[in-house]
């Protein structure tokens, strides 16, 4: 069974096509790092994949049809971690993080035992476990991620969509993080889709680049397919060396040469 099918996905914002007939075939397990110019169109695919934005065209989650799926389902199968979350300055991590458990709620809305341990464990795994009693208004943009990326693995889904999760991290928290995932989804089969600028980070995670240039799905393969500096140097208009490290490439901005 596949984790998430979509199938000419379309999505119009404003009157222009944002996502233009995505077909996506997603193995459970699989990381797939998106990635692609500011303005292809990454984070409007996760967010139709999410539900969160109409579209046209299909998409499956676990063999469902997501159309068909309530939205406590789908929470349950999906957590989504994205580029601008709301986060209430006045909640406290604690609870910010047990919103995570939501999906899993009875009709009384009240947070069990096995709810509490889950987003402990969630802190715990993002270093956060001294932060509880701390509210978000009081956190620098780095610890607000990984709150958010904490939040999302209380909710225990199979598939996680993220959007650029690291961008407000250090180089360390930014290791810990995809680490963490990169555990999870060994022990687990944890599903992620991660829109990605840092292509260097992306190449040592992710299984499968899928590259997005205006809203199409431009190349898709293992990152030594997609990552070549022909295709780089064409989709995003930039002049770069991929080079490999230690058996994992690396993609590094050159200097044009000025005549």
């Amino acid at each position: 069974m596949t984790a998430i099918v979509t199938q000419g996905l379309t999505v119009s914002l404003g009157g222009r096509v944002v996502v233009d007939n995505v077909d996506l075939d997603v193995p459970i397990g699989q990381w797939v790092g998106l990635i692609g110019p500011n303005g292809a169109g990454k984070t409007t695919l996760l967010r139709a994949i999410a539900g969160l934005v109409r579209h046209r065209g299909n998409v499956e989650l676990q063999g469902t049809d997501a159309s068909r799926l309530s939205r406590r389902d789908r929470a349950r199968s999906l957590a989504v971690v994205s580029q601008d979350p709301s986060t209430p300055p006045w909640l406290t991590v604690a609870e910010y993080v047990l919103l995570g458990r939501s999906p899993h709620l009875g009709h009384l809305a009240r947070e069990s035992g096995r709810d509490r341990d889950a987003a402990a464990r969630a802190l715990r795994r993002l270093d956060l476990l001294g932060y509880g009693d701390r509210t978000l208004g009081t956190l620098s943009g780095g610890e607000r991620q990984r709150v958010v990326v904490a939040r999302a693995l209380a909710q225990e889904a199979s598939i996680v969509l993220l959007d650029e999760p690291t961008a407000a991290l250090d180089i360390g928290h930014q290791q810990q993080a995809l680490e963490l995932l990169a555990t999870l989804r060994d022990e687990t089969e944890l599903t992620l889709v991660a829109a990605m600028h840092d292509l260097t980070l992306a190449a040592q995670y992710a299984d499968r680049m899928v590259l997005l240039d205006e809203g199409r799905v431009v190349a898709d393969g293992s990152p030594a397919d997609v990552l070549t500096e022909d295709v780089l140097e064409r989709h995003f208009d930039a002049h770069i060396r991929v080079v490999r490290v230690d058996d994992r490439l690396a993609v590094v901005p050159a200097r044009r040469t000025r005549v």
